[in-house]
């Protein structure tokens, strides 16, 4: 008897799957374990496994298309089998080869509009046309941010062929074709939505003016297709103010990682510097040997480099700089959480004494060097153990309960902040913590992050102790529940058994949704995670 297969729900959020690519025809056999499709959820792309044996007999969702989980993605059984009524009354896709053929075509056709987003015209022999690229699970647009290579170039697969800029990072796109640059779809520092046309690469001397002229890319398509080089020069002269290119020649700047890290550290403005290394490199002496001039002792004075990129103030003048499009989905995400979730704040005060002593005993040890957020993390996430309900999602109907603890660590970057994320942090010691955030940390700095370790986040913290701020309120960090924001540690008189001494003091604001957290939850919370740091010993038991 046939077996209809509906489509899977391959993740907690998956509403809808998309077909990416059938592994079977309509006629052919399948067996047990054999890879029937690729199925792309809101994720990612994962290949769908047969459970039964059989012919395949009728394909409910073409490949290129969406559909509804549970809905018919397929029907097996035997050879010749009738299936009419588990089709509705229609004719199966698979009765003859003439159906067969029609059906492959009718994919074909829809699977190639899809990629060039309905081009005016057949794409010529040889010729790829490659589509802005679906970077993270939540990307529906991307930015070019550099072109490492222009009309006319030869590309080889391998070869960088641009710098894309996502909700979440810059990410290095490689060439997977070989051929020469035709065109380019979209302009530097223009965006486009996934899936519409961002270059096209054939034969040289192809004529591909008429592919990949559909709405989305026409504005900047057009420009670069009829003078590539010159064209685009001009337009970016034109139309980008002195603000944003000051803004985003920082991420052009030939720089090694080190002498990178090293300026961010210290706050130098390597927009100024002249490199030493080869072909005016910036290395790590050029750091050691800078002295800020004194128009720019103001600047470089700030408590860290990672805060927002410096604007310069001149009198009288307006100036502009254009959102990049990680500032931009910052700010449609923080609207969205703060508009929609219920926020409210609980705030308390932990006494660290006795976490300052347990510190430099801990980095007292050989090859360990551990800092304060690392240890409130590590309580946080412990804690969580003992609260489930702030370890928890909204979502609509229900409430659901994460059965890992994963840590987003909210990380301040030039063009705004990221949230790379501890998986399993409860599960991680104090060295392991303090080596996952200091890298995760730099690389974000330097936009080397990749889109998953950014992802699958339970619940986050934010700490702007180190820049001195005593108490502040976050916005969740949505799926997220909760947030926490941690302030500096303070040095006042404080009541200790009846006597006025000198104590060390530090103040925690755990922001909640209230559709999730109820207030005594979330008092209970805080009240374990003051336990854990007022008396570090007990993380031990």
């Amino acid at each position: 008897m046939a077996e209809v297969i509906t489509m899977p729900r391959l993740s907690d959020t998956m509403t809808e799957g998309k077909v990416a690519k059938w592994h079977k025809k309509v006629g052919d056999k399948v067996k047990e374990g054999d890879i029937l499709a690729e199925i792309e959820t809101d994720k990612a792309v994962q290949d769908f496994e047969s459970e039964i044996e059989g012919t395949l007999l009728f394909v409910g969702v073409e490949e290129g298309n969406g559909a509804a989980v549970d809905s018919v993605l397929a029907i097996i059984g035997k050879e010749g089998e009738d299936i009419s009524s588990l089709t509705g009354g229609s004719a199966p896709a698979a009765e003859g080869a003439s159906d067969e053929k029609k059906s492959e075509e009718e994919s074909k056709t829809e699977n190639e509009t899809t990629s060039v987003e309905q081009t005016s015209a057949e794409v010529p022999a040889g010729v790829e046309v490659i589509t802005m690229p679906r970077l993270s699970d939540t990307m529906t647009e991307g930015k070019v941010a550099k072109w490492h290579k222009n009309v006319g170039d030869t590309v080889k697969e391998g070869d960088l062929l641009a710098e894309i800029e996502t909700d979440k990072a810059v990410q290095d796109f490689e060439s997977e074709f070989n051929g020469v640059l035709l065109k380019q779809g979209v302009e530097e520092g223009g965006a486009a939505p996934v899936d519409t046309v961002l270059a096209i690469i054939g034969p040289q001397g192809t004529d591909v003016s008429a592919v990949g002229s559909s709405k989305p890319a026409e504005k900047s398509s057009e420009k670069s297709s009829d003078k590539p080089a010159e064209q685009k020069s001009e337009t970016k002269t034109e139309e980008k103010p002195a603000a944003q290119a000051s803004a985003s020649a920082s991420d052009r700047v030939a720089i090694s990682p080190l002498a990178k890290k090293m300026a961010q550290d210290k706050g130098v403005d390597i927009n100024s510097l002249q490199g030493s290394g080869e072909n005016g490199r910036i290395v790590k002496k050029d750091i050691e040997n800078y002295k800020p001039a004194e128009k720019t002792a103001a600047a470089t004075s700030a408590p860290s480099a990672a805060a927002q990129v410096a604007v310069s103030f001149v009198q009288g003048e307006d100036t502009e700089t254009p959102n990049s499009q990680v500032r931009n989905i910052i700010a449609k995400r923080l609207s969205e959480s703060k508009f929609t979730a219920p926020h409210y704040y609980l705030m308390v005060e932990i006494n660290m004494d006795k976490a300052i002593e347990a510190r430099k005993e801990i980095n007292a040890l050989p090859d360990t060097k551990i800092s304060f957020n690392d240890m409130i993390i590590k309580a946080t996430a412990i804690a969580l153990r003992k609260h489930p309900q702030v370890n928890s999602s909204w979502a609509g109907d229900k409430v659901i309960h994460r059965g890992n603890i994963n840590i987003g660590v909210a990380v301040a970057i030039p063009d705004g902040l990221v949230v790379p994320v501890l998986k399993n942090t409860d599960q991680m010691s104090y060295t392991q913590i303090s080596a996952g955030v200091k890298d995760m940390a730099g690389r974000a700095k330097s936009k080397g992050l990749k889109a998953n370790e950014m992802e699958g986040s339970t619940f986050s913290i934010s700490n702007l102790g180190m820049f001195g701020i005593e108490t502040f309120t976050s916005i969740i960090n949505q799926p997220n529940s909760a947030i926490l924001s941690v302030g500096a540690i303070i040095e006042k008189p404080i009541v200790k058994n009846g006597q006025i001494v000198v104590g060390n003091t530090m103040k925690l604001s755990l922001a909640c949704d209230h559709r999730v957290v109820d207030g005594a939850t979330g008092a209970q919370f805080l009240q374990t995670l003051r336990t854990y740091l007022e008396s570090p010993l007990s993380l031990l038991v």
